[in-house]
């Protein structure tokens, strides 16, 4: 199964968001019949059993951004457990409804939310969309993200795909 690009839901409690966004995109795949309808289930399994070269952007994302003072991947997760949330992966869960959980935080160069979505597809089965949301505040937050969005509109959909396959 592939991921496609697909517009951003106009349902997204994410929407007031979308305006004056500095990355805004929103990717999606079918489930396979009798696929998990837990949303924090599938966000697990696609942002926690992360292939082995995500992970190791990720690991090469926090040893460049760090001398910059852009918190490591692991550091916003820790802080988020430190305050309470809810954590998948390394991302602080903001919160969650039926059909959609929403993901990120808020730094000092940019702010990002990520959304997944469990919708009804075109073909009567159902399908798991996610959204990025960022906002740069500076120079620093424009930079980082003209480097990883390349990585990004990679990374979002091979997540996308490893929920189909588990």
């Amino acid at each position: 199964m592939k991921t496609r690009a697909v517009p951003v839901p106009s349902d997204s409690v994410l929407a007031p968001l979308y305006v004056g966004a500095d990355l805004l995109d929103a990717y999606a795949i079918h489930l396979p019949a009798g696929a998990n309808d837990d949303l924090e289930a599938l966000a697990r399994a696609g942002f926690e059993r992360q292939a082995w070269w995500i992970r190791a952007l990720t690991c090469a994302r926090d040893v460049i951004m760090a001398p910059v003072g852009v918190k490591s991947s692991r550091a916003v997760g820790v802080a988020a457990a430190a305050r309470g949330q809810q954590v998948i992966g390394f991302f602080p869960v903001l919160s969650k409804s039926a059909g959609e959980l929403v993901m990120g935080a808020d730094d000092g160069h940019l702010d990002f939310r990520l959304a997944i979505l469990l919708r009804a597809d075109a073909a009567g089965g159902r399908e798991l969309a996610a959204m990025t949301v960022v906002h740069c505040h500076n120079w620093l937050g424009r930079t980082y993200l003209a480097a990883i969005a390349p990585f990004h509109r990679v990374i979002a959909p091979a997540s996308l795909e490893q929920v189909a396959r588990v």
